[in-house]
């Protein structure tokens, strides 16, 4: 079994290593150098250092078991965790007993140029190794914030002690996959916490990391009793034997072929078996485009729906956990829709042993997009709808244009625009109109909103397909820095991301980071050339290595969605296009019922404006008006028309509205944790024709409250930006409708956490398991937990006393957020 890596300092100029580096310090050793080296040494308590992958950070938090600065203080009881200035010293510390590992570092395992041979035999010749480090820890001062800290890893061996199979000799465990597991296991789990032991989490380890070791383990007894059922031992191949002295522990002979599926599957049925929500409140989805290059598919592509190959690819603990809804863009496939359906289902069904159902499926020429969904969430899918647009010269002949899906999954609205735009080096120009021509004429999502262009009328919105932007740089040039995997240059010419600079397309569209080559133009067949030049009827075409495969995405304000993966293939080589894959982890809104029936008039919450100011682009000096959309409002509602007027600049326009124009709105329900997930869509709207000069969108979350609240933003039409809105409402919600709902997600986001050291009697997760974290999850505000936590705000009791100061030293600056806060706050002393 292994310890953690750890992290290392050296403020005030002293080394993390102490004066000369220990013999047991291996510096960049592979892991699996290090895994060969503990197994020849043989012995249990084994151990070495070496250098993280990551060789530096800035930060004194860490994310594995041992640590500079030592975590497993319970800083919530006012004690001052441990901190060394040397990485001896902190190894010292865990030679000791009962500091919170299975056995404690016992032998060093010397570097491997101290050796007399290669033959050496580690399992001996104790006499030889360096002396041991201190027994004696130290306190100190941690690194200064600007000191770059280095971060080790600390390895460890242990022997199984009753072996029921001759395979079994010896098990090797990475500390840093451990706590990775950790928190994976967690974030599925986040409460109750159903792994009670910390050897329920090492027989969770085990299996993945090795299916044929035989480890004598004492489980609790919820593991316990789930892997004596038969289900899970058909599944997982787990052969369950007790010991006749039944004073002993029990051994577990783990032998599956599929060992990564079995162990998804396991940690599935726990889910299921602890979980006390029926429905998610996030969802995961993963999101492909691939230009076929009108010939069919391999038999498989695997690699495209595991996201992996080049890029930001998916951790190995995770790759295998099946996603929420799959959707498939792609363009010249030759493959009629039913044919490619089945294909898709095969393929996920072999991957993930579900039967995927397909929701809808639209075709253009040979632009397609496919979407499926699990088959649990099938009744979660509402109002589907599909539409296409053609682009090109007349709309007519051609293979260009874009397909569209459109769906609500519980309350939250989807869209996702297949496309493939005009090709051509030099064809910016007609590109964007081809991307305007989509956002304008693509009918999708709820026809109420027919004001707003498609990026405005779903909570989120992907975009993804053959944009066929190109890279604007000599030839030579970019082979060069492909060559030498240096993309940044590349990305400063890319033309989508200077249009975009421009604001000429995909306005406030968001795009992960691209760290995989470009993904065409490769020689089908292989993806080690480029065939940038094409003999065509009127003469050599140069076509240069660019990334025309794209994802990108619009979601409303203060919703959840972080993009997990974002790379393409390098095994697909049927088509001179890799495909691409994003997968995203998304929240989704519950479908509301009230527990109090409708509002009585006393309990009406209402949506009151102060006063709005709009700036405007236009030369007209008309007058303007306001409608409201919402799917919280039973209909559509307009305001009077605007009371000032003034312009200083001849093609910009400032118009206002003070509260006699504006009407109160009225929602449908009044429960905050209804509207704390509710938008607000306004369009302003000129008296003389009736047409929209500019469209935004509001969340209600930051807004409730007894007093009124500023809010700012950008207004756009048609995918140009318009001008900008100004304002302030407020959400008054009554007190009787004031309840706090229990988890906004129903699995914890990943965020940079500190993780404790873990007994071999119990253990415990810290990482949103707070009473804190819980608040400011229920009120939408968990990225200020970090910040809390680090000033010494862990206690709820403790936090009745905090003021608007504490809270900007925690890192609140927004007064609307700090309102929200001390308001809850007030709340919870009341309600005592």
């Amino acid at each position: 079994m292994a310890g953690g890596g750890g992290g290392g300092g050296g403020g005030g100029g002293v080394s993390p290593l102490g004066p000369a580096p220990p013999m047991w310090y291996h510096r960049d050793l592979s892991r699996a150098a290090a895994e060969e080296l503990l197994a020849r040494a043989g012995r249990d308590g084994s151990f070495l250092v070496r250098d993280s992958e990551i060789k530096a950070c800035m930060t004194q938090t860490c994310v594995c078991g041992l640590v500079l600065t030592d975590t497993t203080a319970n800083t919530s009881q006012g004690v001052q965790p441990k901190r060394f200035k040397t990485l001896p010293e902190l190894v010292s510390l865990y030679l000791q007993p009962s500091q919170g590992l299975v056995t404690t570092l016992l032998y060093p395992v010397d570097r491997e140029e101290t050796a007399v041979s290669d033959d050496r035999d580690y399992s001996d010749g104790e006499d030889e190794k360096p002396p041991l480090p201190p027994r004696s820890a130290s306190t100190s001062t941690p690194p200064g914030p600007d000191t770059p800290t280095e971060r080790y890893k600390v390895h460890y061996y242990i022997q199984g002690t009753s072996y029921k199979n001759d395979m079994c000799k010896e098990s090797l465990f990475d500390g840093c996959k451990l706590i990775k597991l950790l928190i994976f296991v967690h974030f599925l789990f986040p409460q109750p916490q159903p792994l009670s032991k910390f050897t329920d989490l090492i027989f969770l380890w085990c299996f993945i990391s090795n299916p044929s070791v035989c480890l004598s383990l004492s489980l609790s007894s919820s593991v316990r009793q789930l892997i004596k059922s038969q289900r899970v031992q058909n599944k997982l191949g787990i052969v369950f034997e007790k010991e006749k002295d039944k004073s002993q522990r029990k051994d577990f002979i783990f032998a599956s072929a599929k060992k990564r599926e079995a162990f998804c599957q396991l940690l599935q049925l726990m889910k299921n078996k602890h979980s006390n929500q029926d429905e998610p409140d996030m969802i995961s989805i993963f999101i492909g485009t691939w230009n076929m290059g009108s010939v069919p598919s391999p038999k498989s592509v695997a690699s495209w729906v595991l996201c992996r190959g080049l890029g930001k690819t998916l951790d190995e603990m995770t790759v295998t956990i099946p996603h929420d809804l799959y959707v498939f863009g792609t363009q010249e496939n030759s493959v009629c829709d039913r044919e490619w359906v089945e294909t898709l289902r095969a393929m996920l069904k072999e991957q993930t042993e579900l039967d995927y159902k397909p929701i809808a499926v639209q075709t253009l020429w040979n632009i397609k997009i496919a979407v499926l969904v699990k088959p649990e969430h099938e009744n979660r899918i509402s109002h589907v709808g599909m539409s296409s647009v053609k682009t090109g010269i007349a709309n007519t002949l051609g293979n260009k244009g874009a397909v569209g899906v459109s769906f609500m999954f519980n309350g939250t609205s989807f869209g996702f625009v297949n496309c493939h735009l005009t090709s051509g080096n030099e064809k910016i120009a007609r590109r964007n109109q081809n991307y305007l021509d989509i956002l304008r004429l693509l009918s999708l999502g709820d026809k109420q909103l027919s004001s707003f262009d498609i990026s405005l009328r779903f909570t989120h919105l992907f975009w993804l397909g053959d944009l066929n932007y190109r890279l604007d740089m000599d030839i030579q040039e970019i082979l060069n820095y492909i060559n030498r995997k240096e993309f940044e240059p590349l990305l400063k010419v890319d033309q989508l991301n200077l249009e975009r600079e421009k604001n000429k397309v995909f306005l406030r569209f968001a795009e992960e980071e691209i760290s995989f080559p470009p993904t065409y133009r490769y020689e089908r067949g292989s993806r080690d050339t480029y065939v940038w030049q094409k003999q065509k009827a009127t003469g050599m075409r140069t076509n240069v290595p660019s990334w025309c495969d794209r994802i990108l995405w619009k979601s409303y304000p203060e919703t959840h969605i972080v993009c997990n993966s974002y790379g393409c293939t390098d095994d697909i080589v049927t088509s001179d296009h890799s495909p691409v894959f994003a997968t995203f982890e998304v929240g989704v809104t519950s479908q509301f019922v009230s527990k109090k029936g409708l509002p009585k008039s006393s309990e009406q919450a209402y949506i009151e404006f102060e006063s709005i100011e709009a700036i405007v682009k236009t030369a007209s000096r008309t007058k303007f008006f306001i409608e409201f959309y919402s799917t919280c409002l039973e209909e559509f509602k307009k305001s009077y028309e605007n009371d000032s007027q003034s312009s200083d600049n001849v093609n910009f326009l400032r118009v206002g509205w003070s509260n006699k124009q504006l009407t109160t709105l009225k929602p449908l329900l009044s429960e905050i944790e209804y509207l704390q997930d509710q938008h607000l869509l306004l369009t302003v709207k000129s008296l003389d024709g009736y047409e929209s000069y500019g469209e935004c969108v509001l969340a209600l979350k930051s807004m409730i409250g007894s007093t009124a609240q500023q809010f700012h933003t950008y207004l756009s039409h048609r995918g140009e930006e318009t001008g900008n809105i100004r304002g302030s409402m407020r959400v008054r919600v009554p007190s009787e409708r004031m309840g706090t709902r229990e988890r906004l997600y129903g699995i914890v986001p990943y965020v940079t956490v500190t993780v404790a050291l873990w007994g071999s009697s119990s253990s415990s997760l810290s990482v949103g398991e707070s009473s804190v974290g819980e608040w400011l999850q229920r009120l939408g505000l968990e990225r200020y937990e970090q910040g809390l936590l680090h000033n010494g705000w862990d206690d709820l009791e403790f936090l009745s006393d905090i003021t608007e100061e504490d809270l900007e030293e925690a890192g609140v600056f927004d007064p609307a957020h700090k309102r929200i806060l001390l308001e809850s706050l007030r709340q919870q002393q009341q309600q005592k």
